[in-house]
Formats: C-alpha cells, sequence, structure tokens
C-alpha cells in the first residue's frame, strides 16, 4: 500500500506446494509483506527470561518431592479378590 488512500484489502501472498507441503513463496514476497515490529527482539529476550525465572522457581519443589524421606513413601500391596468359584468346584 505505497498511496495512504488506497482502500485497504487483505490478499495472501503467492504459495508453492500443496497440503501439508505448502509454503509461501519467498521469491514473490517484498517489503510490503509482513509486519514492522521494531521492538520484537527485545519481548523475545524478556519472554524467556521471564520463562527461565519460572522454572528456576519451580525446580526447588520438584527436587523436594523427589527427595522424601523413606517413612513418607506408602507401600502399595497388591489384594487379589477370593475365588468366587470355589463351591462351583467341589
Amino acid at each position: 500500500m505505497s498511496d495512504p488512500l488506497d482502500r485497504g484489502a487483505a490478499h495472501p501472498p503467492p504459495t508453492l506446494g500443496e497440503g501439508c507441503l505448502s509454503r509461501y513463496d519467498p521469491e514473490a514476497l517484498d517489503s510490503e509483506d509482513g509486519t514492522d515490529f521494531p521492538g520484537a527482539a527485545e519481548l523475545w529476550q524478556a519472554q524467556s527470561a521471564a520463562q527461565a525465572g519460572e522454572a528456576l522457581e519451580q525446580r526447588p519443589a520438584e527436587q523436594a518431592e523427589e527427595h522424601r524421606p523413606a517413612g513418607d513413601q506408602v507401600e502399595v500391596v497388591r489384594h487379589d479378590p477370593p475365588d468366587q468359584d470355589r463351591s462351583r468346584r467341589g
């Protein structure tokens, strides 16, 4: 849209391939395609740092769960119900 008075209209760029292999044709793209987002790199770094901080906060709780004393663990014992067909065998 070189002319600011032109009416807006969206048209997808040309694609190559079909189905799952469909992709935009890089040779058909120009400066008019895409977005202008100058703060993208800073946002990406801030989001990555925040996620890394959350992972560090969760890690001690997970480690505490893994290293509980043996007395806190529950032993599972298998219990088979009695054979109900004993009276029929006799």
